[in-house]
């Protein structure tokens, strides 16, 4: 059952997206910022992680580049998922690492279906 790391500060959030992706027997964690995020990649070698960028502390952008430059990490294929909807914004998340990103508000299915396409590819 694969596992998937979502970092994002907003408790309301984690909990949408760990429902949706529970009920579609997906084995989840959770880390409220960026500096948790990339401890618990580190520990756990998550299948997949949902990157929020807006946190305190270390960023989901420091988060990612820290993770994809890792060799213990840099292969966990990482999902901004996140309120910054502009176009640079979207580049500058490509840039550090990540493989996809995602504007919010993003529905259950959007999430499942992108788990879904992500860990079958």
């Amino acid at each position: 059952m694969p596992l998937i790391l979502i970092v994002d500060d907003s408790p309301t959030e984690l909990h949408v997206m760990q429902k949706a992706l529970e009920k579609h027997g997906y084995q989840t964690a959770a880390a409220v910022d960026g500096a948790e995020g990339v401890r618990m990649a580190r520990e756990i070698n998550p299948d997949l992680i949902f990157m929020d960028i807006v946190m305190p502390g270390m960023n989901g952008y420091q988060a990612t580049r820290q993770l994809s430059s890792d060799p213990r990490t840099s292969s966990i294929p990482i999902i901004m998922v996140t309120s910054k909807g502009q176009e640079t914004d979207r580049i500058w998340g490509l840039r550090q690492g990540a493989i996809d990103y995602m504007v919010k508000p993003v529905s259950p299915d959007q999430l499942v279906a992108k788990a879904q396409a992500t860990l079958s590819s």
